[in-house]
């Protein structure tokens, strides 16, 4: 009558979380992203690039507050896109052929 019915707090949400098994910063990534790098790799560049453009738009407006906003915004996606698609390379490169 009391027998476990599988949905403990380890399989909930942080069993959904530490799937797939991940080490060190990967633990950051979401999830979803994990399982699909490359394309959230290539959205975060993409997004980072159009928030870099509106932070030069800003600027040629003198809009200088804005302008820092969307600039380091656009630098902080573009970096972590880089590093998503480094992770998906080295996945790559390691997996067995």
């Amino acid at each position: 009558m009391n027998a476990s019915s599988g949905s403990t707090n380890a399989e909930g949400l942080r069993g959904w979380w530490a799937s797939p098994p991940r080490h060190g910063l990967e633990r950051l990534i979401n999830p979803w992203e994990y399982r699909h790098l490359r394309f959230a790799g290539v959205t975060r560049v993409a997004g980072g690039s159009i928030a870099a453009g509106a932070g030069v738009v800003c600027l040629s407006y003198g809009v200088h507050d804005w302008a820092a906003f969307f600039l380091v915004l656009g630098a902080l996606n573009i970096g972590g896109g880089y590093w998503y698609l480094t992770l998906d390379r080295s996945a790559a490169a390691a997996a067995p052929a």
